[in-house]
């Protein structure tokens, strides 16, 4: 999950949220085949990441309490260790924010094998970015070392910019700004960044998010209104699909952002699908896409020809936030984040302990995950 709206933009609410077609498979048995892989006590997670040789990786948001870890591996105890080492999850108010983490969205493991970790460079939730923080950091997973940080200069992170996700498109990465509407396409060779799609109807939150029944608010009581979140990349390269996070999804020809000389990539952007209030999203290697639907605890599938069917539903699935694939199993982050003091009037109601679920796909599933382009370009990044 990710952020903020805009102050300034002014919203029509929408008072029932519905899609175009209701899933058509009945839900799986509650609790059939989730098995927990991770545990939390105490901390908020939003996402998950899982190496070739299945090492685990989780983020922790800057949520109030400040996490005492940004980024961390889940070790053999089933609990989350600070990684990497040294001073990147120490980070404390005034001290230096170049080399150390703000306020981390994302984990994932990218095309080149490397874990990619984006930092909002945000001290809080609905914080302005502070100078020279919001940042992508390549970290190698066979040395355990930070090897290159791409810097989001004031051209990129706006003051009120909630950096939120990333994917991979060859030489090029894709942020998706939950704060102030739009994508930042990153190059990875020279580091040099450019916004598209500002402010446009396709990458701004109109819709309140829903869940439970009750709108989900933030600590103004206004309905919690966030921009561009939810963003995956086809198999082929040729799409990207992106939505706010109430929806609806649309999708790009990525030919039309990769090309900086494409100045009204807007007229490029066409409606896909009517989606529900999302937590995160994951897309295979058949371009199948696997939705977190907040408002029924499940996991849905949307195939590329718009057939929509509901994979499971379970209550301990609440807000489960960038989920992953790794080897025929869904990796689920409970995130519960509608329940964290931020967006539930001052008082957390948060049901710890936080697990990570996984759950095993069907037969006709890709065994394998997709994580947004190939890795010929990895000798390039480090």
């Amino acid at each position: 999950m990710e952020h903020k709206s805009s102050p300034c933009l002014v919203v029509l609410i929408m008072l029932v949220i519905g899609w175009t077609t209701m899933p058509q498979s009945p839900a799986q048995t509650p609790g059939d085949g989730l098995q927990a892989v991770g545990q939390s006590d105490r901390t908020i997670w939003n996402g998950v990441t899982v190496s070739a040789d299945g090492r685990i990786f989780v983020n922790f948001p800057a949520l109030s309490p400040r996490p005492h870890e940004s980024v961390g591996e889940i070790g053999q105890d089933g609990k989350s260790h600070p990684y990497p080492a040294g001073e990147w999850n120490s980070w404390e108010p005034g001290k230096p924010v170049e080399h150390a983490f703000v306020g981390t969205n994302a984990v994932r493991v990218g095309p080149d094998g490397a874990l990619w970790v984006v930092d909002t460079g945000t001290p809080s939730f609905g914080a302005e970015t502070l100078p020279n923080a919001p940042k992508i950091v390549r970290i190698d997973l066979q040395q355990n070392l930070v090897t290159r940080i791409y810097p989001l200069g004031p051209e990129a992170a706006l003051p009120n910019s909630y950096i939120d996700d990333i994917r991979f498109h060859g030489h090029l990465a894709y942020l998706t700004d939950a704060g102030v509407p739009g994508i930042i396409v990153l190059d990875l060779t020279t580091g040099k960044t450019r916004r598209v799609l500002d402010h446009d109807r396709s990458t701004t939150g109109t819709r309140p998010i829903v869940v439970d029944g009750e709108i989900v608010r933030g600590s103004d009581d206004k309905p919690l209104l966030i921009n561009t979140d939810q963003m995956e990349v086809s198999p082929d390269g040729k799409w990207l699909y992106f939505q706010p996070l109430a929806g609806p999804m649309y999708r790009v020809a990525t030919k039309w952002i990769d090309d900086p000389l494409i100045s009204n990539v807007a007229r490029h952007v066409a409606f896909w699908y009517d989606t529900p209030p999302l937590g995160g999203t994951a897309i295979d290697a058949a371009g199948n896409l696997y939705l977190e639907d907040l408002t029924s605890d499940s996991i849905l599938k949307l195939t590329p020809g718009q057939h929509l069917t509901k994979v499971i539903q379970d209550h301990r699935l609440h807000w489960v936030d960038a989920p992953w694939i790794r080897d025929g199993k869904l990796y689920l982050p409970e995130a519960q984040l509608d329940r964290a003091e931020q967006f539930h009037r001052g008082r957390s109601m948060i049901q710890w302990p936080l697990h990570i679920y996984t759950y095993q796909l069907t037969l006709d599933d890709p065994m394998r995950e997709h994580s947004g382009s190939s890795a010929s370009h990895a000798k390039k990044f480090e």
